[in-house]
């Protein structure tokens, strides 16, 4: 999205996965709540994802960007 939201599409190519891997990581309670539910579907602020990914174990120093 143009305002700075990002949906499971955006978040799976920033972690480099498949868009369906998001959204089983959001079912399974892995994926910090949506900042928006916008028409019954969920979007994240870039920085709540960004934040997210830095603390998720095993990140050492992936690169985020």
């Amino acid at each position: 999205m143009t305002n700075g939201l990002w949906s499971y599409k955006e978040i799976a190519a920033h972690i480099r996965v498949q868009p369906d891997t998001v959204r089983s990581y959001r079912k399974h309670g892995l994926l910090p709540p949506p900042d928006l539910v916008e028409g019954g579907r969920p979007f994240w602020y870039a920085d709540t994802v960004r934040a997210w990914v830095a603390s998720r174990p095993g990140n050492r120093g992936r690169r985020t960007d």
